[in-house]
């Protein structure tokens, strides 16, 4: 599942500048419906990276009730902290 499938999937385009207030947040409800509804582990913690970039994951301890899945996020946050640009 790679990320510009994930955008094209929920967004209908891999360019999120070009999406209106309304197409981001219909893409966002469908992107937290099917994360609440997938069972896969590496899927749903697929879902979980996508709605942390956009700004609408759900907390750590609500979202996986697994530690080593907790962990992995932990990381995913870290990493991304270090290559994303900063909020202005």
């Amino acid at each position: 599942m790679g990320f510009d499938d994930l955008m094209r999937r929920y967004f209908g385009t891999a360019e999120l500048p070009g999406l209106s207030s309304a197409e981001l947040a219909a893409g966002s409800e469908r992107l937290a419906v099917d994360f609440g509804l997938e069972a896969d582990p590496a899927r749903r913690f697929a879902l979980w990276a996508l709605m942390y970039i956009l700004g609408s994951a759900p907390d750590l301890d609500v979202a996986f009730k697994d530690a080593g899945e907790r962990d992995a996020a932990r990381n995913f946050m870290d990493l991304y902290a270090g290559i994303a640009p900063p909020s202005q």
